[in-house]
């Protein structure tokens, strides 16, 4: 994918995984700054297994799958986006992934 592509997708997955946490939550994210982190996993099935894992910690997560509009065929997932949750909470899932570079 483009980098333009990537940051779209990264976009998505931020967003819908906003919308599926708490009011309280969302608040305490918006009153530390907003963090978010961009990662690389492997291939779209560690996406799963690691979707797998939020799920299974009750944090909030989303799998984002491609419309098939432009650079990639429709279904493909693209995206993983996890919390906003508390750092250390993500991290048990995310914190052996390398940074997106």
């Amino acid at each position: 994918m483009s980098a333009g592509k990537i940051a779209a997708q990264c976009a998505h997955a931020s967003i819908n995984a906003w919308r599926k946490s708490g009011k309280i939550t969302r608040g305490l994210w918006r009153a530390e700054g907003e963090k978010k982190v961009v990662l690389r996993a492997k291939d779209e099935k560690h996406l799963i297994e690691l979707k797998n894992m939020a799920d299974r910690s009750n944090l909030p997560a989303v799998l984002i799958r491609d419309a098939g509009r432009t650079e990639i065929p429709r279904g493909t997932i693209t995206c993983l986006g996890i919390g906003p949750a508390r750092e250390k909470n993500i991290d048990k899932i995310t914190g052996s992934l390398p940074l997106l570079k």
